[in-house]
């Protein structure tokens, strides 16, 4: 019988592919570090029953009309704004996405963002790297206090929730916005639902943990940085597309917000010379969130689960559409 055809588009350690390698075959873009090229995607896609993708793939309607044998698209991550979910329900692929497994190490990532943000701590390491280094004073590379502070977390979801936590943690006050109110989450947080204007108002860190969808694309704009305090703090672990990134560089350079901490921006990667990174208020990572051994390795490995399940004609663990 012959074996259904899973490719990967990444290289990942053989060691989670072993234990499907009796039941699939599976072909695997062979660095780890590039994307695969789209007509190399496209030509290994068209005799795949499974893919296995990440952000950076494009699955579009143009991309699902080549791939007659597609069956499953495992997006290996939450969000899934890289792929046409409705084009691929027309056609009967179901799209899976790895919720729950990253929860918790895309909120330290978050917190330590916030975190190095505060107290310059980007900065000040390069303060001793560029040797400069020579006195000290009151002060020098002072930045902001996060206990007892004002946390506003737009998007309440899992990851924000799992933030709320941690902000408790240093006795800060947790305000939220969501499309829904949680109100499990305010009894077990102490956490306050406020309407998005109030909460940019008195907000001392503002923090995106929202999905990029119609509505939320650049909710984070000129008029919402105008109406966070000079003081407020600006972090966003979620989608780059929610925020107006020119609005946001405005913002910075005229010190309308006193900071911002990124690991997501509206076109990715960004290169070392984007204006975000050549201001000394801004906190730039390259879309870490995620990136701990173990919780890749599990966002693999439940990629793998819902491969497997749907191949197998079960229902999938982890479905969009």
């Amino acid at each position: 019988m012959q074996k259904s055809v899973i490719y990967i588009t990444r290289k990942i350690p053989r060691t989670l592919v072993e234990p499907y390698e009796d039941t699939y075959e599976f072909r695997m873009w062979d660095k780890a570090d590039e994307p695969v090229p789209r007509d190399v995607l496209v030509t290994e896609a068209k005799n795949a029953d499974g893919l296995l993708c990440l952000l950076s793939e494009k699955i579009d309607a143009d991309f699902l009309d080549q791939v007659p044998n597609l069956k499953i698209v495992a997006n290996m991550a939450v969000g899934f704004d890289n792929i046409d979910v409705n084009e691929a329900k027309k056609r009967g692929i179901v799209v899976t996405n790895t919720p729950d497994v990253l929860t918790e190490t895309t909120a330290d990532l978050t917190f330590a963002l916030l975190m190095a943000t505060a107290r310059r701590i980007t900065e000040a390491s390069d303060y001793i790297k560029q040797d400069q280094w020579n006195h000290w004073s009151p002060f020098m590379l002072a930045g902001s206090d996060i206990h007892h502070k004002t946390i506003g977390i737009v998007g309440m979801g899992r990851i924000g929730e799992a933030v709320a936590r941690r902000a408790k943690g240093f006795g800060m006050k947790v305000k939220y916005y969501n499309r829904s109110r949680k109100p499990n989450a305010e009894q077990e947080l102490d956490a306050t639902y406020l309407a998005f204007d109030e909460l940019l108002e008195t907000a001392d860190f503002v923090v995106s943990l929202v999905p990029l969808t119609a509505e939320s694309k650049q909710i984070f704009n000129k008029e919402a940085f105008e109406k966070m305090k000079r003081s407020a703090i600006f972090i966003n672990a979620s989608r780059g597309g929610v925020v107006d990134e020119a609005a946001l560089i405005q913002a910075l350079e005229n010190k309308e917000i006193t900071a911002a901490g990124l690991d997501v921006f509206e076109k990715e990667p960004i290169s070392a010379d984007h204006p975000l990174m050549k201001l000394e208020n801004a906190v730039c990572l390259p879309h870490i969130g995620s990136a701990s051994t173990a919780t890749r390795e599990d966002m693999i490995s439940l990629c793998f689960k819902n491969i497997a399940a749907v191949l197998t004609g079960d229902e999938p663990l982890t479905p969009v559409n």
